[in-house]
């Protein structure tokens, strides 16, 4: 993976950020203090919170207050984690042992449910009003996302449905980091509705990077088995070109039916690789970031704004 100045940045207030988190379990059962730990511990390159204090490093915002909206929303993160790894029975997250490999399923809810409630109470600590708004909504985004995406969007072959499904699942959080950080910073609305623009379309690519890995990447680094929406009838935007590519497949229309056998889906992923449906897919992610450069293009010179346009492009560079 590609080295990023834009963590090194804010690499001294990230580990502020993580002693937020760390902070957040203190008096608390030793079994959750440790689940904290280990969670924190495995976390990934900090891209939320890295552009919540980036956006507000570039808008003047106070520091203090940004450090504990980026643990609200880093928290908010993990416990959406911590969910989705039980509700999908994943044993591994990065190479790493899931917190359900380890729990029992009950423990891991309410493991994941503490962790939202602490990510509330840091929103809360903001003393910002509408900053708590946001992030009740973003939550309430996050968990209709997922409802729909397990009684409606199973072997559903739409664009409309791709789009909403992505943004539920991750945009509207990176819109939550650069919205929330621009409402604690001295700006217009003007720049408040600029910066949310931003969160929404870079947000949309770095999941579209995501499904991307999901078909190229390696099943130990991913820490998952490849094509894992695939094999739960999800379909993502590669399989949607390489559907509009070649319409008739049967392994593909078998999937927006019914199952599929592990030898055809292991020949359709190694169809979509060949085709020209990555690429495709990678291109729109590039378009989306391409957009989100332009909205903050007006802004003066500044090391975070340089390192926002960096961290932008890092989320199309990903190791393919």
């Amino acid at each position: 993976m590609s080295h990023v100045v834009a963590f090194d940045l804010m690499q001294k207030d990230i580990r502020l950020v993580e002693e937020r988190m760390y902070a957040q379990a203190d008096n608390h059962n030793p079994d959750l203090q440790a689940a904290i730990r280990h969670l924190v511990i495995s976390g990934g390159k900090r891209v939320r919170p890295t552009l919540t204090l980036l956006v507000g490093e570039m808008l003047g915002g106070e520091k203090d207050r940004l450090v504990t909206l980026a643990a609200s929303i880093e928290l908010l993160h993990t416990a959406t984690l911590v969910h989705d790894d039980l509700i999908d029975g994943s044993l591994l997250r990065r190479g790493i042992p899931t917190l359900n490999a380890k729990w029992s399923p009950g423990a891991t809810v309410l493991t994941g449910d503490f962790i939202f409630a602490t990510a509330a109470r840091l929103a809360a600590e903001t003393e910002s009003v509408r900053v708590m708004r946001l992030f009740a909504e973003t939550l309430a985004i996050i968990v209709n996302g997922e409802i729909t995406q397990m009684f409606q969007s199973q072997g559903l072959a739409s664009r409309e449905d791709y789009y909403l499904r992505i943004y539920a699942k991750t945009a509207s959080m990176f819109e939550l980091s650069t919205s929330a950080a621009a409402m604690l910073s001295p700006v217009d609305e003007d720049v408040i509705t600029m910066m949310r623009k931003f969160g929404y379309q870079i947000g949309m690519a770095f999941q579209i990077v995501d499904d991307i890995l999901d078909f190229t990447g390696d099943q130990v680094r991913v820490g998952k088995p490849v094509a894992s929406d695939l094999r739960q009838g999800l379909i993502t935007l590669p399989a949607l070109y390489y559907l509009e590519l070649h319409p008739d497949d049967p392994t593909m229309k078998a999937i927006t039916t019914g199952s599929v056998s592990e030898k055809a889906l292991q020949e359709l992923v190694r169809d979509i690789r060949s085709s020209g449906a990555i690429q495709l897919a990678l291109d729109e992610a590039k378009t989306f970031v391409q957009k989100a450069l332009q909205k903050i293009q007006q802004f003066p010179d500044h090391p975070a704004r340089q390192s926002m346009i960096e961290l932008a492009n890092y989320i199309v560079d990903r190791e393919l």
